[in-house]
């Protein structure tokens, strides 16, 4: 199974050679906000703050998009993703959408 250690921003993975790209791999989730959240934000819109409950959501959200993402990755085998990216968009008024993204590779370690 692909650990998180093997998804990298990066474009190469130090020690190692790409030496087969599998692919795009992707994993998206959408969330929509609930009454509680929205209550509370409008508080913290008058009284300023962080709005604890939607980080929790887009923590959870991310989290959510990222495994899937690794599950496209593992069925293909891959050893690692790289150019690891992520992107939320508003997909209506009261849901996100996230979504990661990136190149699923496999490796051999460099000789020498």
């Amino acid at each position: 199974m692909l650990e998180s250690k093997n998804i990298l921003t990066i474009e190469y993975v130090p020690g190692y050679e790409v030496v087969e790209v599998l692919g795009y791999v992707k994993g998206a989730t959408v969330q929509t906000k609930n009454i509680g959240r929205d209550f509370m934000a409008g508080l913290k819109n008058i009284v300023g703050g962080e709005i604890t409950g939607y980080t929790e959501m887009m923590k959870e959200a991310r989290q959510i998009a990222t495994e899937r993402m690794m599950k496209e990755a593992d069925a293909l085998e891959a050893d690692a993703v790289i150019g690891f990216r992520m992107q939320t968009s508003s997909v209506m008024g009261q849901a996100a959408e996230i979504i990661a993204y990136g190149t699923a590779v496999r490796l051999k370690r460099h000789e020498g």
